[in-house]
Formats: C-alpha cells, sequence, structure tokens
C-alpha cells in the first residue's frame, strides 16, 4: 500500500494551516498594466514573481491561469514553470488551471505533462473539462491518483453559455449531475477512509440556484469544490451559502482580481490576500 500523502490529504492540511483561498496570477493585460508594467516578456516575469513572493508560504494553494503566460510562448511558460517550482519548493500547493481536455493517448500526454512522475514541471493539480464525457478523463484521474496529484473538473460555470451544455438533461440525469456522481465514485475509496477526495469541482460561485435546480448533492462529492467568482465577480457570503449549502465545509473559493489589484507592492498583495483569506474563511465556517 502507497505511503505517499494524497492530493486530497496534503490540501486538507495546508488549508488547516493557511485558511481556504485559492489565490490566482492571472498576468491579463490590463492588470498588468495597472501595475505600471509593461505587457511583455519583462512585465510578466515581474509581475508573477512579486505574486509568488506574497503568495509563496502564506496561502495553502495558488492557481496560475496557464493561457497568460502561453501568450508570451516558449519564454512565457518557461516564467510559468519557474513559478510553480519556486511556489511548491515553499510548501504552497500549485493549481494549474489549464483546463485540458481530450481523448485516449491526447488525454494520456496531458496527463504525463501536468501529473506524471516524470513530469517537467509538475504541478499538485490540474484543471479538466469533461464534455467529451467524464471518463475522456481516465488517464488523467488515474494518472493524478498513481501521484499523489490531484483533478478539478469543470462541473457548473458561470458564463450564460454554460447552462446549455451543463444544464441538458439525459435519460438519467442532468450532464453536470453525470459529473458530480462521477467525482463523487472517484472519492469514494478516500470517503470510506474518513479523508478528503482528489477528485475536486469547478462550480461557480454565481451560478445561483443550479445546484438547488437541477438536485445535485455537492457534499457527496466529498471533494474540493473550487469557487470562482467570489469577491470582484460579485459573488457574496450569501451566494456561497446558497450554492454549497452542506458542502461549504469543502469549499476553495478562488480570487484574483479582487487580490491582485492590491499589486504591484508584494506586502499589500500579500496583505490582501490575508485579509481575503479571513473573510473567506469567516463565511464558510
Amino acid at each position: 500500500m502507497s505511503t505517499t500523502p494524497t492530493f486530497g490529504q496534503r490540501l486538507r492540511a495546508a488549508t488547516a494551516q493557511h485558511g481556504p483561498l485559492c489565490a490566482g496570477i492571472d498576468p491579463h493585460r490590463a492588470l498588468v498594466e495597472s501595475w505600471g508594467l509593461t505587457y511583455d516578456l519583462d512585465g510578466l516575469r515581474a509581475f508573477t514573481r512579486a505574486c509568488v513572493e506574497a503568495f509563496a508560504g502564506h496561502v495553502a494553494i495558488v492557481k496560475p491561469q496557464s493561457a497568460f503566460f502561453e501568450v508570451f510562448g516558449s519564454p512565457g511558460i518557461a516564467v510559468l514553470e519557474d513559478a510553480i517550482r519556486d511556489l511548491r519548493s515553499s510548501g504552497t500547493l500549485v493549481l494549474l488551471d489549464a483546463k485540458r481536455g481530450d481523448i485516449g493517448s491526447t488525454m494520456a500526454a496531458y496527463a504525463e505533462a501536468y501529473l506524471g512522475e516524470s513530469a517537467v514541471s509538475p504541478v499538485d493539480a490540474l484543471t479538466a473539462s469533461p464534455y467529451l464525457g467524464f471518463e475522456s478523463l481516465r488517464p488523467a484521474l488515474d494518472t493524478a491518483a498513481a501521484n499523489g496529484r490531484g483533478l478539478f473538473v469543470l462541473a457548473l460555470t458561470s458564463n450564460p453559455e454554460g447552462a446549455s451544455v451543463q444544464h441538458a438533461r439525459g435519460t438519467q440525469s442532468s450532464v453536470a449531475g453525470s459529473i458530480v456522481q462521477g467525482a463523487a465514485d472517484e472519492n469514494a475509496t478516500a470517503a470510506t477512509a474518513g479523508d478528503l477526495g482528489s477528485t475536486g469541482l469547478v462550480v461557480g460561485a454565481t451560478v445561483g440556484s443550479a445546484v438547488q435546480d437541477l438536485g445535485l448533492d455537492l457534499a457527496s462529492v466529498n471533494g474540493p469544490l473550487l469557487a470562482p467568482g467570489v469577491g470582484a465577480q460579485g459573488g457574496t457570503a450569501e451566494d456561497l451559502r446558497r450554492v454549497f449549502g452542506d458542502a461549504l465545509g469543502n469549499v476553495l473559493p478562488a480570487s484574483s482580481r479582487e487580490v491582485l489589484a492590491a499589486g504591484p507592492g508584494v506586502t499589500a498583495l500579500r496583505d490582501r490576500a490575508g485579509r481575503t483569506n479571513e473573510a473567506m474563511a469567516s463565511l464558510l465556517s
């Protein structure tokens, strides 16, 4: 039997120590320029370095958005890889927001790239899109489990177009319902052991009554629930309680713009993250 801690176990320990906040690193043009930086490789590097210095060792988990680094090609990816390495070296978990999703050998390659034992720049968890079928993620689910890593699967997103797919109903349940059930099945062994599972879901804090309308039991997932949309995007304490209900204890409120608006100073970023973290912990208690 493997003695390697699971991602769920490591995440539970990290949030117990540092609080529930998932801090984003989103170096999009408007935000980089609002810091007085140029939107080029030098600006990307300075922006990212400030975020890493502010968050490393101070928050439980950090979520870089891969697309904003990919814009700059291989040099941008190198900046991302440096950030991943430095955050993980500090003990901070890294959730890469890349929303990968494919079938067969291609999905297996994505899994190996980010979650594999020999990954060049491994992360602790990865976001994934299940809209080629939940089982299309099997290579990533299995690779993550084998290496003590995690997967966050898109379930209910806040974009208006998402409902046309996620709320659609098949013969037995909605599409979102099948994703919730798939995650719950993946986490069944952890639930039996009394641990948090390593297969999480992405559920927007601003999806309104969708969870209730679709009859979803998020508590049954027994996995981490990433909740983007808190703060600058309008998500409130009431939204969190309505959306997540009995599953509030497993929620990771994700904040990017609200925290990053405090930059470019490292101390100001760290202080804003700390205050946001305290506020989120109070909401979820």
